[in-house]
């Protein structure tokens, strides 16, 4: 039997909170699963500093890519009497869900900022570089790796595949709002994701969603909408991934700057260096980082060390409503007397603003343009979901943006009663420096 339609003997199952069990049959699925690429995202946090501000969210990349790949074999399996969908593209959707988040760094998206580093392209690097999950697919048939890569990469020619698993309602979501709801747990991200896989169907390009599903995927783009602002944009995370920011700002400077290390930075270096390649990148993962962070608590460098301190032991940064676009002259102020009273604003004053557009409809050449969700009506015509939806139209193309300004309250309490900058700066940032 080819390897690409071999089976195990028997069902393997994963134990899973979320979907109560994960289940593989395939032997190209169990053996990717088994790579120590794949192993490696037991020790990525899927939701990375948000564990510093709700204490269940330790869940791992790994858990989320076994979620997604459950639920797109789940959806396939509902497609299987379709005349619209090609069975021969089985495995690679499998295999695609289960990949997606390959190339995930230590603290995601925070640790990609300072490096300049994109998870996407490290994920193709390793379906397609010298690696077991590459040699793994190539068994398959030559090429397959290279299909799988397209797929991620939203290239592939077969559309349908590719929105399983990238669309405004896909595998990776639906987990993901699940599975992150139920590790903080919070209430918001939870929705009725049987009823949704029940009317999904399959059209040459895209997934439709019959018209009699549409409250539930009003419920599942609200639950999101919630979860990005209750959750993912919390500004107690967002304090906490300023100052792993900065910390790693920091170690990079020190190195530039010839900084003898008490231990040498080894494994940062040709991400110091902008020279990252793939087999420096899958040796770091958060234990390796937060064990340099636990180090250089002890650094003679006063600003890492402090740095350091503050992550480790959750001594976080506060924080006010603060809009740098309209504010600017407050901003520079802030700046300068930061620098006046000795403390460095290049590192303990930051405006951090995040954004997000819960659904939006088709508008072609815009940057990061999206497909919208489609239903499929009674008689066979399909119409965009906030043309039928009030509930989606009222939040549909309208981008919500937050701004909070960060600073270290402990080091402003700490300054000399005499000192005359401090009074301004409390003024500045409403803050009462008589506790």
């Amino acid at each position: 039997m080819p390897y690409k339609d071999e089976q195990l003997h028997e069902e393997k199952v994963f134990k899973d909170p979320v979907h109560r069990y994960v289940h593989v049959n395939d032997r190209v699925i169990w053996d990717l699963i088994a790579t120590p690429e794949f192993q490696r995202l037991r020790r990525i946090k899927q939701l990375g500093t948000t564990y510093l501000t709700f204490h269940g969210a330790e869940h791992s990349r790994f858990n989320h890519s076994l979620g997604v790949y459950e639920i797109v074999r789940r959806i396939i399996t509902n497609f299987e009497d379709s005349p619209r969908w090609d069975a021969s593209e089985r495995l690679l959707c499998l295999c695609a869900a289960l990949l997606h988040d390959l190339g995930h760094g230590p603290f995601s998206h925070s640790f990609e900022k300072v490096f300049k580093l994109d998870h996407e392209h490290f994920t193709q690097q390793i379906i397609l570089g010298d690696t077991q999950v590459h040699r793994i697919l190539e068994r398959v048939e030559p090429g397959f790796s290279q299909k799988v890569a397209d797929v991620i990469d939203k290239t592939y020619e077969d559309q349908l595949v590719v929105s399983l698993i990238s669309s405004q309602i896909d595998a990776d979501r639906m987990d993901y709002l699940q599975r992150d709801a139920y590790f903080t747990g919070v209430s918001y991200g939870h929705f009725d994701m049987e009823r949704i896989l029940r009317v999904m169907r399959p059209l040459e390009d895209q997934v439709v969603i019959k018209s009699s599903g549409m409250h539930a995927v009003e419920d599942y783009i609200m639950s999101r909408y919630q979860m990005y602002w209750q959750v993912y944009f919390h500004p107690v995370t967002r304090s906490a991934e300023v100052i792993l920011s900065k910390i790693l700002h920091r170690a990079k400077y020190l190195y530039e700057q010839d900084y003898v290390f008490k231990l040498k930075p080894i494994h940062f270096i040709s991400f110091f260096n902008e020279s990252v390649g793939l087999r420096d990148y899958l040796k770091l993962d958060e234990a390796v980082v937060t064990y340099y962070f636990q180090l250089w608590q002890e650094e003679d460098d006063p600003i890492l060390c402090d740095l350091c301190e503050r992550f480790v032991n959750r001594r976080l940064f506060k924080y006010i409503e603060f809009n740098p676009n309209q504010q600017m002259n407050e901003w520079m102020e802030l700046h300068r007397l930061f620098q006046e009273v000795g403390i460095d604003p290049d590192y303990y004053l930051e405006v951090d603003s995040s954004s997000d557009l819960p659904y939006d409809f088709y508008r072609p050449g815009e940057e990061e343009e999206r497909l919208p969700i489609h239903l499929l009506m009674p008689n066979g015509s399909l119409m965009e979901l906030s043309r039928n939806s009030d509930i989606v139209e009222s939040i549909s193309g309208k981008k919500r943006t937050d701004h909070k300004l960060y600073y270290p309250a402990d080091m402003l309490q700490k300054l000399p009663a005499e000192q005359p900058a401090k009074k301004r700066i409390a003024e500045l940032l409403h803050l009462d420096l008589r506790r």
